[in-house]
């Protein structure tokens, strides 16, 4: 199949909430997005951008049964470790179910690999939902770590009342 991948620009903010909306689903936990494409225009594409992301796309005459030529996307952001210095962390990579299996996932995790090394990151860190054993499995036949059962790291996150009540002590 023919495809490309691409850095995002502001216009495909509309295309990366429809698949982060397809991916929660997914995950059986929509209620969980809170963020608009305009979100995500302030978020990615402002002066000082939280995240970055890259698109994977096929041609007009390969769109999606629903007419779309943005099948797939990669939102990552530059971290640091205390213990291994610069490392980029992948929040979210996704590919509409009729394009899986050839090939997409693999070229934006090798391109979000990419620019982690052109940036002089040593490591690059991401959560896998459990029960999508799938993408762990492929994630571990690539080289990668599960830190949870490897290590014993458990991934843990403060989130609104929890984070406010947090700030206050």
């Amino acid at each position: 199949m023919d495809f490309s991948i691409r850095a995002a620009n502001v216009e495909d903010c509309k295309d990366v909430a429809r698949m982060n909306l397809d991916l929660a689903a997914y995950e059986n936990v929509p209620e969980q997005v809170t963020i608009t494409h305009k979100d995500l225009e302030q978020d990615g594409f402002s002066k000082n951008p939280f995240f970055q992301c890259l698109i994977a796309e096929v041609p007009q005459q390969h769109k999606s049964k629903d007419g779309y030529t943005s099948i797939g996307f990669a939102l990552y952001f530059y971290s640091y470790s205390a213990w291994k210095g610069r490392s980029i962390y992948m929040e979210d990579l996704y590919v509409m179910p009729e394009f899986r299996g050839q090939g997409v996932g693999k070229a934006l995790l090798s391109k979000v690999a990419q620019r982690g090394l052109a940036s002089g990151c040593n490591m690059l860190n991401f959560t896998v939902l459990h029960a999508n054993q799938s993408s762990v499995d492929l994630y571990l036949r690539r080289g990668g770590l599960d830190l949870t059962s490897d290590v014993g790291y458990h991934y843990m996150a403060f989130e609104e009342d929890a984070l406010q009540q947090l700030a206050r002590t």
